[in-house]
């Protein structure tokens, strides 16, 4: 799987491993680069690869089963599945986006000027509008 190489843990981030771990696997996953079928390694493995407990990179999988991602099964690991596009409610679009003015603050006390935000933004946007599309 790509997700292991490109996968990156700081652990001096706020926020708690399995988090990261789940964000960066979600992004791969929504931008299609993880197609259904797509079999993930085994938590051991990616725990391995990451240099994290077990627990951590479960905890990671569950998170994205709950959300419907993945299918888990006992001895047959984590396998990415059709999803389809869920409607967020009101309450879940307020939590996201206090969660991106969260990061969108954390960027800007990182040194990254509110331009060079923007331009990333654009192009994460663009490249999975164009992804979308094919």
């Amino acid at each position: 799987m790509g997700a292991r190489n490109t996968i990156r843990i700081d652990l001096s981030s706020p926020a708690p491993a399995y988090r990261q771990i789940a964000d960066a696997i979600r992004a791969q996953l929504a931008a299609g680069d993880l197609k259904p079928g797509r079999q993930l390694p085994t938590v051991r493995q990616l725990a391995i690869d990451l240099a994290v407990h077990h627990n951590t990179v479960a905890e990671a999988y569950r998170l994205l089963s709950e959300e419907g991602w993945l299918d888990l099964r006992r001895r047959r690991g984590a396998m990415v599945v059709e999803r389809a596009t869920p409607n967020a409610s009101a309450r879940e679009r307020g939590a996201l986006s206090r969660r991106l003015r969260g990061l969108i603050a954390e960027m800007q006390t990182a040194g990254l000027p509110l331009d060079a935000i923007r331009a990333e933004f654009d192009s994460i946007t663009h490249r999975l509008a164009t992804r979308k599309g094919k």
